[in-house]
């Protein structure tokens, strides 16, 4: 059974910046991708960026060039850098770990506030 440990959320001022980490541990099957999804309230839970074990990305469109995933792979670790923050950011966080077998796992999740 995976198990996924996410860090970092809090409350955040507009333009300002938070990074979230999430680190997997329990993985029998090896990692194909991990990522980061949210979900703000009365919505539907969305990608925010995904990662490879080749580095691969992919950003949702309202993300790209403010936000940045990274990973350490040996870890198995996946960091979401989070800058220029505004207030439609405000959601929970999810943690992503997709297996070998395209199985996915989701973490607890973190609350990520951004407001003045």
């Amino acid at each position: 059974q995976v198990q996924l440990v996410e860090s970092g959320g809090g409350l955040v001022q507009p333009g300002g910046s938070l990074r979230l980490s999430c680190a997997a541990s329990g993985t029998i099957f090896s990692v194909n991708a991990m990522g980061w999804y949210r979900q703000a309230p009365g919505k539907e839970r969305e990608l925010v960026a995904t990662i490879t074990t080749a580095y691969t990305t992919n950003y949702a469109d309202s993300v790209r060039g403010r936000f940045t995933i990274s990973r350490n792979n040996p870890a198995n670790m996946v960091l979401l850098q989070m800058n220029s923050l505004k207030p439609e950011d405000t959601a929970v966080y999810y943690c992503l770990y997709r297996d070998s077998r395209m199985r996915d796992y989701w973490g607890q999740g973190t609350q990520v506030t951004v407001s003045s």
